[in-house]
């Protein structure tokens, strides 16, 4: 069986967790979490449970409580904060979590109210003098770790059943790709209901035995206060990255910051070439990107030692199968950065079902292949690149496969252009025809806003005739979630 966490069971002294001025050490975590651990496992071994959801605030409280479950062998179910009430219901209802954890005083909506409830209490147990007791034995590692559901664009969220083996799998394929080490400080302000934030940006630091300080709040001041002290890595999502980007050319404390960060990444969706580009001329320091899903965790990357690869999400991580297929499910062989193929993996980082959902689970995997509905292209140096989603971002048009990301791209290198979004639209003649939907740039400096046929044209001359927007349509904002990806089903909404 695979220790998920042997600093914490080895008791190191060396820090683990911090989250504004509350902080714990490896040691002081094992003194918290192992008494939490047992306390569940009693409640599993009487009552039966074998899941429990967590109420997943920015919070120590919230990292303690998942690593309670981790230990204790029972899954954990992180629940958004900012959760609406038939979503909710629908989690509760198909998780069955015969528990709920939460930070003390935390005011819990109904479903969860209704359930027996722990609080997490960290005071006591996190003074610098506690003795950690003996840990639980460590689970196997096809127990079920995490249950995390998707946004459920095609219907309710499917619960995804994440085994330790695919945890621990993805943590030291990273380990690898990004030379992962305990002296490591992880910086990041990413939530904690999701694989980014709370598997890679928590679960990662404490596997490594090194440590995250999670922000609260992101803000750009307070990345450069973090990487100008002792942080070394950074995580985010292009939303943040772009904010990093405007400001990084006029702040020279955040330039110098960015600068000294050991690595810097990207993931939850593509970051734009403008911003890789305004970073990259600010710091000297490019941002690297990886691809994963709730269902796969991390299955490519961008090495930290490797040649440069802007653009793409890298190369399969250790021990990942990925392949690229066509309509008809056939290997596609090419590696010209032009043949678009859907992205199907496979390999320890995936998970094991669909709670509930047997049907969903099968229809979900070619053999033992899983579809990931990601579109991709790769290059002669066997870097992916990601062009979009096969059901919102794969435009057919006028016997072209088009992939949305590069049409994006080519219209944030508009001067005028503050973010964009592109979909494909029926259409008699073409097929489908490509809408863009654009927010200009405001502000004093940023001139009149361009037209909807400059844009057009903009289009037409950096990428093909072909690939030219048929409609524009100017926004105020695009409509994002809390990971900053853009909602496409709701702009045509």
């Amino acid at each position: 069986m695979n220790v998920l966490f042997p600093a914490l069971r080895d008791g190191s002294p060396a820090p683990a967790l911090r989250f504004g001025d509350r902080a714990l050490s490896h040691r002081q975590l094992a003194a918290v979490a192992g008494p939490l651990a047992d306390r569940i496992g009693e409640r599993s071994r009487t009552g039966g449970a074998t899941r429990i959801a967590i109420w997943a605030t920015p919070t120590l409280e919230t990292a303690v409580g998942v690593v309670a479950a981790l230990l204790a062998g029972v899954a954990a179910v992180p629940v958004n904060p900012r959760i609406g009430e038939r979503e909710l219901a629908h989690i509760v209802a198909d998780s069955t979590p015969s528990l709920v954890l939460a930070e003390p005083g935390a005011d819990l909506p109904g479903p969860l109210a209704a359930l027996p409830r722990l609080d997490i209490e960290i005071a006591d147990a996190a003074a610098e003098e506690a003795v950690p007791g003996p840990l639980p034995p460590e689970p196997a590692d096809e127990t079920p770790a995490l249950i995390v559901y998707t946004s459920g664009t095609t219907g309710p969220p499917k619960g995804v059943v994440l085994p330790r083996r695919a945890v621990a799998h993805t943590l030291d394929a990273l380990e690898d790709a990004w030379q992962w080490t305990a002296d490591d400080v992880l910086v990041h302000a990413l939530p904690l209901f999701h694989v980014h934030g709370l598997i890679l940006g928590v679960l990662g630091p404490l596997r490594r035995g090194g440590s995250v300080h999670h922000l609260g709040r992101f803000s750009t001041a307070a990345v450069a206060r973090e990487l100008s002290a002792d942080g070394t890595m950074l995580f985010g999502v292009p939303t943040m990255y772009h904010r990093l980007a405007l400001d990084v050319g006029s702040d020279p404390v955040l330039a110098k910051a960015l600068g000294r960060a050991r690595l810097l990444v990207s993931g939850s969706a593509a970051l734009p070439l403008t911003d890789h580009a305004r970073i990259t001329a600010a710091t000297g320091r490019r941002v690297i990107e990886r691809y994963g899903m709730t269902e796969t965790l991390m299955n490519t990357s961008v090495r930290a030692d490797g040649p440069d690869a802007t653009g793409t999400v890298g190369v399969p991580l250790p021990g990942v199968y990925v392949r690229l297929v066509d309509d008809a499910g056939r290997a596609i062989e090419a590696s010209d950065g032009e043949t678009v193929g859907e992205i199907q993996v496979r390999g320890p980082n995936l998970f094991t079902e669909y709670l509930n959902r047997p049907d969903a689970t099968d229809a979900a995997f070619d053999g033992g292949w899983f579809r990931t509905g990601d579109m991709a292209v790769r290059d002669t140096a066997g870097n992916y690149r990601i062009v979009g989603r096969k059901a919102t971002d794969l435009i057919k048009s006028g016997g072209y496969k088009i992939g949305a990301g590069e049409i994006e791209n080519a219209l944030l290198a508009h001067p005028g252009v503050a973010e964009a979004a592109v979909t494909g639209a029926p259409d008699e003649d073409l097929g489908e025809r490509i809408v863009a939907w654009v927010v200009t740039e405001s502000g004093p400096d940023s001139g009149p806003p361009p037209t909807a046929e400059e844009l057009a044209d903009h289009v037409a001359r950096q990428l093909a005739p072909h690939k030219r927007p048929r409609t524009v349509h100017f926004l105020a904002a695009l409509p994002r979630n809390d990971m900053g990806k853009v909602l496409k089903r709701e702009l045509h909404a």
